[in-house]
């Protein structure tokens, strides 16, 4: 009989461990809340990612060898590798669920969305355009992956010789990507106009995000606002600086 009773616990706590299970899942798969804050978790994962590779390609600035070595140390390597498949995973859950969050929105608001109506105090121009400023990123993403990982890390990972430089030679890369006369300066513009529009998404982004968190009321609204022009120029600026430091080079090549 006690055998019995501690066979029937067992088998009663692993149906709530499953019950619980199903139940997290389906929040996040169909609650809005849930995916909102799969949205900022995710969010906050690449904000992160970002601030470490605006910081590493910091170093273009100061040492085309540090640069590299930075590189030889990332490249290739097994935990690189994960890091890269678990960035790819992020960006694809991300761009999903706000895909899905749009689409959802917009169809719960049917018609009305034609309606010329007065702007709602507070709604910034990024706030509605977050899935335009998503497809541009993206776009943007892809250009680059194809100027770096593809030639860099890919090339590393295979064999195969997609570059005309060595896959750790980084600098060698971005210099030439950048310096190239007339293509270089183009590509510099290029990656600015990708800037603005990642600032602008980080912009909302990082609030909106704050705010899934539980940050939403009068007395943390303002300090959202704050915290996310900071971390929105955070992660941008170093990448910027990278591109101007090439494009005045560029152009002193000329």
């Amino acid at each position: 009989m006690p055998f019995m009773t501690l066979r029937n616990i067992k088998k009663d706590i692993n149906n709530i461990i499953i019950l619980k299970k199903t139940f997290i899942f389906m929040w996040l798969k169909d609650s809005s809340i849930g995916r909102k804050f799969v949205m900022a978790l995710s969010g906050a994962a690449l904000v992160f990612f970002l601030l470490f590779h605006g910081c590493m390609n910091l170093a273009l600035v100061f040492s085309e060898e540090a640069y590299n070595a930075i590189c030889r140390f990332l490249g290739a390597n097994w935990y690189a590798v994960i890091g890269s498949m678990g960035i790819a995973f992020l960006v694809l859950v991300h761009f999903c669920y706000g895909l899905y969050l749009t689409v959802q929105n917009r169809a719960a608001r049917g018609n009305d969305r034609y309606a010329v109506t007065d702007k709602k105090k507070g709604v910034t121009w990024e706030s509605e355009n977050m899935l335009v400023l998503g497809f541009i990123i993206l776009g943007f993403l892809c250009l680059h992956l194809y100027n770096f990982w593809y030639k860099m890390q890919f090339a590393e990972l295979t064999g195969i010789e997609t570059g005309v430089f060595d896959p750790q030679n980084g600098a060698a890369y971005v210099k030439a990507l950048f310096t190239t006369p007339v293509w270089g300066q183009v590509y510099c513009v290029l990656y600015l106009l990708w800037f603005v529009a990642l600032w602008l998404h980080l912009n909302h982004g990082v609030g909106s995000a704050m705010t899934s968190m539980g940050l939403n009321n009068l007395k943390w609204q303002k300090r959202v606002e704050v915290i996310s022009t900071v971390m929105a120029t955070l992660v941008v600026l170093p990448f910027t600086v990278v591109v101007l430091y090439y494009l005045g080079m560029g152009i002193a090549m000329l």
